[in-house]
């Protein structure tokens, strides 16, 4: 089980839209004009009106040009999004040097450029624009013109008190970026780890539907088929045993024949009266997900018990996938032993993955599940692997929690070593698909427990694998 390439993911999350700059920048135009209006216009305040009238109507036409060379849908590189960006806080920079500086209490919106790229771009173009906003939130609180005020009375900020508002403006510009920055990527890590959790199960599914395309297959060719054979079959009789092209119609019919025989297992895989196919019993869960890592140098030992008869569910490709990661997981960690068990009662099933291996880091235990959170860092002890995006945890989660199953993981308690997952869902949820005669399945009942296979170390096969 590889992981998913999530490059191709995450990039579109990092491009936002040009129309949604545009947009932004008409509502500062319409704010920043009507802002001058009241002060020139209603308060009757001397204003450098023209030099701030040109400031906001150059917004304006840059924003008419966009919209005219490219279209809206088109979404921006980082690097046109942070220039952008870096020209709206250039031109709100000369908007506050022309009425007052910091002590203008518009000097505030310096923060919402940096506020858009931190949720939209990344940590480097957004420290970037920072520094910009800092460097010319610094300049205007040292050089600008006088705050608008009325004819006669002049105001003037202490110095201290400008020191304050700039020490202010910039720690909020700071925690404000940095708090919008990591919501943000946080909601970005969680939509990418989906997209690759879709494309998992999609995968699965895709896998499981093939026998349906068997079956289909079986039909459409059936009857050219049976054609084939029928002729066949009258040939035969038209050639003596002597002819030589008599083995040649031989041939034709048993190959025919060959074929019809192919297209009837084809179609009995699929179809729906062949329980066993599509419903399995947990002890064949459990082989499904152990086989493929048999040989991989570490011993597998599968067991399983409970009161009752055993638990019998639907072939669900997201148990399989969700549980089979876990297996391999707890596999690259182990350093010479894997023990899987499933244990049920009369309302719950549960199946546990225990390994020998270091464990889970105590650092990060509580956030296991998260997208993006690697479990066991480093290198694999049995793999010498690197270690992997974090994604195989939080796939396997999200896939098994669809079911209705409740995942625990912690350590084991010493003096063992090594890490326990515990996987339960309720057993009505697990058979919801149906019931079958489950004796079929299970000859063993009661508190016996059975042993379903132990796998031998074979340190000679070991097999390379992505580590999740």
């Amino acid at each position: 089980m590889h992981e998913q390439p999530t490059s191709n993911i995450t990039l579109p999350h990092r491009r936002l839209k040009l129309d949604t700059l545009v947009r932004l920048r008409w509502l500062a135009v319409g704010g920043q004009s009507a802002a001058l209006l009241v002060v020139h216009v209603g308060l009757g305040y001397p204003t450098p009106a023209g030099p701030a009238f040109a400031m906001v109507a150059l917004s304006a036409w840059l924003n008419i040009f966009l919209k005219i060379r490219w279209p809206s849908a088109m979404r921006l590189s980082e690097r046109a999004a942070a220039l952008q960006l870096a020209y709206d806080i250039l031109q709100m920079s000369g908007l506050l040097f022309l009425t007052g500086g910091l002590g203008n209490p518009f000097a505030f919106l310096l923060m919402a450029p940096v506020m858009v790229s931190a949720t939209g771009l990344s940590a480097r173009y957004t420290v970037i624009l920072g520094i910009l906003a800092t460097v010319c939130a610094s300049l205007v609180a040292v050089f600008h013109l006088p705050l608008p005020w009325p004819v006669g009375d002049d105001f003037s900020l202490p110095i201290v008190y400008s020191v304050g508002i700039w020490t202010a403006l910039v720690s909020t510009l700071g925690f404000m970026a940095i708090y919008a920055f990591r919501v943000a990527e946080e909601a970005r890590q969680m939509a990418d780890a989906l997209a690759a959790t879709e494309l998992v199960l999609a995968r699965e599914q895709h896998l499981n539907a093939l026998d349906g395309l068997a079956t289909a297959a079986a039909h459409e060719l059936g009857t050219p088929l049976a054609t084939i054979y029928l002729v066949a079959k009258e040939l035969t009789d038209e050639f003596e045993a002597s002819d030589p092209r008599a083995e040649d119609v031989d041939l034709i019919r048993s190959q025919a024949e060959r074929c019809r025989s192919i297209l009837r297992q084809l179609t009995s895989l699929s179809s729906e009266e062949d329980r066993t196919y599509q419903r399995m019993p947990v002890s064949q869960l459990l082989e499904d997900v152990v086989d493929p890592h048999r040989g991989t140098g570490v011993a597998i030992h599968s067991t399983g018990s409970g009161t009752g008869a055993e638990p019998v569910g639907t072939r669900n490709a997201a148990i399989r996938y969700g549980l089979g990661n876990l297996l391999e997981n707890a596999v690259d960690f182990a350093k010479t032993r894997v023990d899987v068990s499933a244990s049920w009662d009369e309302t719950t099933l549960s199946i546990s993955i225990k390994d020998d291996g270091p464990g889970f880091s105590v650092e990060i235990l509580g956030k296991i599940g998260d997208p993006y959170v690697s479990v066991r860092g480093g290198k694999s002890p049995q793999r010498g692997t690197g270690g992997g995006l974090g994604l195989g945890i939080f796939i396997a989660k999200t896939l098994l929690e669809r079911t209705g199953a409740k995942l625990h993981l912690e350590n084991s308690a010493p003096p063992q070593t090594g890490a326990h997952i515990r996987v339960s869902w309720p057993r009505k949820v697990f058979e919801q698909d149906g019931r079958v005669d489950e004796t079929a399945f299970s000859p063993h009942n009661g508190n016996k427990a059975q042993t379903m296979h132990a796998v031998p170390v074979n340190p000679s096969g070991v097999q390379e694998k992505t580590q999740e």
